[in-house]
């Protein structure tokens, strides 16, 4: 049997002690196999920005299991962490987080400074090039964020989550800051890159948005209440 890319296992997360603790997830257990396209939703205080925050080694459980890739990256300390990251995971931000003085393709490069394979500038600006064509923005190489639109930033930032090759996208409210029809577009390039095997887990707030992902995950109260393609309904009724 393939081992799933993501495999946690009774996972917590507790703020503070005794009286004041604080139970983010709550034994939370699930996999996600490679190739799998998963939504994340769940109220606010539901703990699905926390199980991301650990999903993206971020943050640390309180107690349980999290392998990644085959590895476990539990107790990992914050240097062996954030290698991590840079080998496995690809982020993609609601605020795109770019930097504005950088163009496109600069930006897109930037994961790639941290890369223990190292390649001439020429080699890295090929392969960033053709990042940017892969998400529609060939001829945009050389604008900065400001000469770009909302969508066009944030295909910026997908570019830049796929440059080195992880095994993982990690979306944070991809379309939260976007208007409708480019969101519409931003959902569509993902599930474009969902058929050419990209593992994706998203969080987001929107059902629309999560009706486009292979499989749905609803959170409340720190513990997962529904996963899979049948439950939708039952979590956007928890939600309302």
């Amino acid at each position: 049997m393939e081992t799933p890319l993501i495999e946690i296992t009774d996972l917590q997360k507790v703020y503070g002690v005794g009286d004041i603790a604080v139970y983010a997830l709550r034994k939370v257990s699930l996999n996600i196999r490679s190739g799998e396209f998963a939504a994340v939703m769940g109220p606010s205080g539901s703990g699905k920005s926390t199980l991301m925050n650990i999903l993206g080694c971020l943050d640390r459980p309180t107690d349980g299991t999290y392998r990644l890739d085959g590895e476990d990256v539990s107790h990992m300390n914050r240097a062996e962490l954030a290698g991590v990251r840079n080998r496995k995971i690809g982020f993609i931000f609601q605020s795109f987080n770019l930097l504005p003085r950088l163009s496109a393709l600069k930006n897109v490069m930037l994961p790639m400074l941290y890369s223990d394979v190292i390649m001439p500038l020429e080699e890295r600006e090929i392969l960033a090039a053709e990042a940017l064509e892969r998400v529609g923005l060939g001829r945009r190489l050389h604008h900065r964020p400001n000469e770009l639109s909302g969508g066009q930033q944030q295909r910026v930032a997908i570019a830049r989550a796929l440059i080195n090759r992880p095994p993982l996208i990690l979306a944070d409210e991809p379309t939260g800051n976007l208007d409708t029809h480019s969101s519409a577009e931003i959902m569509s390039l993902l599930a474009d890159l969902h058929t050419q095997g990209v593992t994706i887990a998203m969080v987001t707030h929107d059902p629309e948005r999560a009706a486009q992902a292979e499989r749905v995950i609803c959170m409340r109260d720190g513990q997962v209440v529904s996963d899979g393609r049948g439950d939708r309904h039952e979590c956007l009724e928890r939600r309302s």
